[in-house]
């Protein structure tokens, strides 16, 4: 299967089309994308499911291979002709990697690729190396540990107390992390899997920011942050914004010593007047819907980024206090598309 070379053509278009890879739930996000550019931006989105409701808030939508299907960059390459994608970007940690391995040929066909470089892209789905990261530059993170031996150390040199905090080293989400009271429990967790890390339990708030980083001076422009007020699995839905400069020049520190492109998620713990590095998601966050909804536009960011104009650094224009509460929604449709091989066009038009 080879790629479709039409990156002329794509550079004399006057709307720019965004490609959501692994759109899954993310409906509100692709919502707000088209209300923010309306006429200039045309949404082509993509999933293995033909049942993820975001898809049907795109312009057009393609069924997909699994990310670690050996046909799937090519068939992304060969949308990114066929819709002639401006710029890519995926919803999905472990698509990261994919984008950010690839990121030439992307950019070989016109595509500018949302997401982090290399070696920026397998520090933040490391955990531990995230954490090794943060100390190596002096940059406030949780405590962690990354295997029983290195704890049991800590433990007994009073470096570390219970409970602890345990998640996997790998991953997304907060699947398998949970509170743990004991050694023995600890010990027994550690002992079934391998891959789990150990970290301080913290406490004091719990707080997200939103980041943009320009793609063409590669600066933190845009910073939005918040405190998590309720968290499900799949993140805070329930927020409220605040501002503080302390913050934003931390964010500044950490840009500096990695390579992000686009849109990035960071979360942190506040306790006794410092911001503890908990992760980042070199991704839209679940809840950048707050930050679009108090007036902070990624979207008009990445446009302007594309139209070859760098974006002014604003941290501060939005309010304090503005609260977020997510609930859910339905689609109702009836059922269309033949999945039997292949990926495939599902034709019908946005409603």
């Amino acid at each position: 299967m080879e790629p479709w070379k039409n990156s002329e053509a794509r550079n004399n278009d006057t709307a720019k089309n965004l490609l959501f890879c692994s759109a899954g739930r993310r409906s509100e996000l692709l919502k707000n994308c088209s209300t923010s550019l309306n006429e200039k931006v045309k949404l082509i989105a993509t999933d293995c499911s033909k049942f993820a409701p975001a898809l049907y808030f795109a312009d057009k939508r393609y069924i997909v291979p699994r990310i670690d299907d050996p046909l799937y960059l090519e068939v992304l390459l060969n949308i990114c002709n066929i819709e002639k994608i401006d710029a890519i970007t995926t919803l999905i940690d472990p698509e990261i990697q994919v984008l950010s391995d690839n990121r030439k040929k992307f950019e070989d066909i016109g595509v500018e690729v949302l997401a982090p470089y290399i070696d920026t892209a397998s520090l933040c789905f490391d955990k531990f190396k995230l954490f090794q990261h943060a100390v190596k530059h002096n940059i406030a993170t949780i405590p962690t540990y990354g295997n029983i031996e290195e704890f049991n150390n800590a433990f007994v040199n009073n470096a570390i107390e219970f409970p602890v905090f345990v998640k996997p080293r790998f991953g997304s989400g907060s699947v398998g992390a949970r509170k743990v009271e004991s050694l023995e429990k600890l010990t027994a967790l550690l002992a079934d899997d391998e891959s789990l890390i150990i970290q301080k339990y913290m406490t004091g708030l719990d707080i997200d920011a939103d980041v943009y980083i320009d793609t063409i001076s590669k600066e933190a422009v845009r910073i939005f942050a918040k405190k998590k007020l309720e968290s499900t699995i799949g993140g805070a839905s329930k927020t409220v914004s605040f501002k503080d400069s302390n913050l934003v020049r931390l964010i500044q520190k950490i840009m500096s010593t990695l390579n992000f492109n686009g849109p990035i998620d960071i979360d942190f713990f506040y306790t006794d007047g410092i911001y503890y590095l908990s992760e980042i998601n070199p991704r839209f966050g679940g809840a950048y819907l707050h930050a679009f909804g108090a007036g902070v536009d990624f979207f008009k960011c990445i446009a302007n980024n594309l139209n070859g104009i760098s974006n002014k650094a604003d941290y501060y224009s939005y309010d304090d206090n503005i609260v977020m509460m997510m609930y859910d929604s339905i689609i109702i449709r009836k059922q269309s598309g033949n999945m039997s091989s292949g990926y495939f066009l599902m034709t019908e038009t946005k409603d």
